[in-house]
Protein backbone atom coordinates (compact mmCIF):
# COMPACT_ATOMS: atom_id res chain seq x y z
CA UNK A 1 0.00 0.00 0.00
CA UNK A 2 1.45 3.52 -0.61
CA UNK A 3 2.28 6.16 2.19
CA UNK A 4 -1.65 7.96 2.69
CA UNK A 5 -2.65 10.05 -0.25
CA UNK A 6 -4.36 13.30 -0.37
CA UNK A 7 -6.55 15.21 -2.72
CA UNK A 8 -4.60 17.89 -4.04
CA UNK A 9 -6.47 20.32 -6.38
CA UNK A 10 -4.80 23.23 -8.52
CA UNK A 11 -4.40 25.03 -12.31
CA UNK A 12 -3.48 27.64 -13.71
CA UNK A 13 -3.32 31.37 -13.13
CA UNK A 14 -6.52 31.93 -14.71
CA UNK A 15 -8.41 29.39 -13.72
CA UNK A 16 -8.98 27.42 -17.07
CA UNK A 17 -7.29 24.53 -16.74
CA UNK A 18 -8.02 22.59 -13.04
CA UNK A 19 -7.29 19.32 -11.95
CA UNK A 20 -7.46 16.76 -8.92
CA UNK A 21 -4.49 14.96 -7.59
CA UNK A 22 -4.15 11.90 -5.46
CA UNK A 23 -0.44 12.45 -3.78
CA UNK A 24 0.89 12.66 -0.08
CA UNK A 25 1.05 15.88 1.68
CA UNK A 26 4.70 16.18 2.12
CA UNK A 27 5.96 15.80 -1.51
CA UNK A 28 9.55 15.82 -2.94
CA UNK A 29 9.72 18.37 -5.47
CA UNK A 30 12.80 18.24 -8.60
CA UNK A 31 14.09 21.43 -9.16
CA UNK A 32 15.24 21.19 -13.21
CA UNK A 33 17.82 22.87 -14.76
CA UNK A 34 17.75 22.07 -18.11
CA UNK A 35 16.59 25.15 -20.74
CA UNK A 36 13.21 24.72 -20.50
CA UNK A 37 12.78 23.79 -17.11
CA UNK A 38 15.50 26.48 -15.62
CA UNK A 39 13.87 29.26 -17.61
CA UNK A 40 10.42 28.22 -16.12
CA UNK A 41 11.94 28.11 -12.71
CA UNK A 42 10.29 24.46 -12.70
CA UNK A 43 9.73 22.57 -9.50
CA UNK A 44 7.50 19.83 -10.01
CA UNK A 45 6.52 16.52 -7.84
CA UNK A 46 6.01 13.21 -9.71
CA UNK A 47 2.72 10.86 -9.58
CA UNK A 48 1.44 8.06 -11.53
CA UNK A 49 -0.27 9.11 -14.19
CA UNK A 50 -3.95 7.35 -12.77
CA UNK A 51 -3.34 9.56 -10.09
CA UNK A 52 -4.03 12.50 -12.10
CA UNK A 53 -7.54 13.88 -13.31
CA UNK A 54 -8.28 16.94 -15.68
CA UNK A 55 -11.29 18.56 -14.86
CA UNK A 56 -13.93 20.38 -16.63
CA UNK A 57 -13.18 21.49 -19.91
CA UNK A 58 -9.00 22.04 -18.85
CA UNK A 59 -8.19 20.00 -21.89
CA UNK A 60 -9.69 22.72 -24.41
CA UNK A 61 -7.35 25.11 -22.65
CA UNK A 62 -3.68 23.48 -23.02
CA UNK A 63 -1.01 23.90 -25.79
CA UNK A 64 1.89 21.59 -25.52
CA UNK A 65 5.52 22.43 -26.22
CA UNK A 66 8.26 19.45 -26.89
CA UNK A 67 11.93 19.92 -27.76
CA UNK A 68 15.14 17.17 -28.17
CA UNK A 69 13.57 13.75 -27.91
CA UNK A 70 9.89 14.77 -28.03
CA UNK A 71 9.38 12.55 -25.07
CA UNK A 72 8.40 15.43 -22.39
CA UNK A 73 5.38 16.73 -23.37
CA UNK A 74 5.28 20.87 -21.36
CA UNK A 75 1.77 21.20 -21.25
CA UNK A 76 0.56 24.87 -20.75
CA UNK A 77 -2.46 27.14 -20.17
CA UNK A 78 -2.97 29.05 -24.03
CA UNK A 79 -4.95 31.84 -22.01
CA UNK A 80 -2.39 32.62 -18.82
CA UNK A 81 0.59 30.49 -20.52
CA UNK A 82 1.32 28.94 -17.01
CA UNK A 83 2.51 25.40 -17.09
CA UNK A 84 0.83 23.56 -14.00
CA UNK A 85 1.80 20.37 -15.05
CA UNK A 86 3.60 18.68 -17.93
CA UNK A 87 4.76 14.94 -18.63
CA UNK A 88 8.42 14.42 -18.41
CA UNK A 89 10.99 12.89 -19.86
CA UNK A 90 12.10 10.72 -16.67
CA UNK A 91 8.77 9.81 -16.34
CA UNK A 92 6.27 9.49 -19.54
CA UNK A 93 3.91 7.06 -17.58
CA UNK A 94 3.60 10.20 -14.71
CA UNK A 95 2.58 13.37 -14.07
CA UNK A 96 4.78 16.23 -12.75
CA UNK A 97 2.57 18.46 -11.31
CA UNK A 98 3.90 22.17 -10.66
CA UNK A 99 3.84 22.35 -6.69
CA UNK A 100 2.99 25.92 -6.55
CA UNK A 101 0.12 25.51 -8.96
CA UNK A 102 -1.68 23.68 -6.25
CA UNK A 103 -4.32 24.93 -4.20
CA UNK A 104 -2.94 26.49 -0.47
CA UNK A 105 -3.96 24.24 2.28
CA UNK A 106 -2.84 20.75 1.04
CA UNK A 107 0.57 20.21 1.16
CA UNK A 108 2.17 20.63 4.17
CA UNK A 109 5.77 20.42 3.49
CA UNK A 110 7.76 20.57 0.12
CA UNK A 111 11.56 19.27 -0.25
CA UNK A 112 13.23 20.31 -3.18
CA UNK A 113 15.61 17.67 -5.08
CA UNK A 114 17.74 18.69 -8.13
CA UNK A 115 17.33 17.50 -11.57
CA UNK A 116 20.54 17.83 -13.54
CA UNK A 117 18.88 17.70 -16.49
CA UNK A 118 22.49 19.55 -18.12
CA UNK A 119 23.64 16.04 -17.49
CA UNK A 120 20.44 13.96 -18.24
CA UNK A 121 21.62 10.53 -18.07
CA UNK A 122 23.72 10.73 -15.36
CA UNK A 123 20.97 12.36 -13.16
CA UNK A 124 18.32 10.01 -14.18
CA UNK A 125 20.69 7.31 -13.33
CA UNK A 126 21.75 8.19 -10.20
CA UNK A 127 18.46 10.03 -8.49
CA UNK A 128 15.99 7.02 -8.52
CA UNK A 129 13.63 9.66 -10.19
CA UNK A 130 11.86 7.02 -12.36
CA UNK A 131 10.66 5.43 -9.28
CA UNK A 132 7.87 8.57 -8.26
CA UNK A 133 5.30 7.11 -10.97
CA UNK A 134 5.30 3.58 -9.96
CA UNK A 135 2.71 2.71 -7.73
CA UNK A 136 2.81 -0.20 -5.10
CA UNK A 137 -0.87 -1.66 -5.92
CA UNK A 138 -1.15 -4.43 -7.03
CA UNK A 139 -1.87 -4.63 -11.15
Amino acid sequence: MDEDLIVHNGGCHCGRVRWRVQAPSSAIAWKGNCSDCSMRASQSFIVPSQRFELLGDSKEFLATYTFGTHTAKHLFCKVCGITSFYIPRSNPDGIAVTFRCVDPGTLSHVEIKLYDGKNWESSYNQTGIASCSKTNEPK
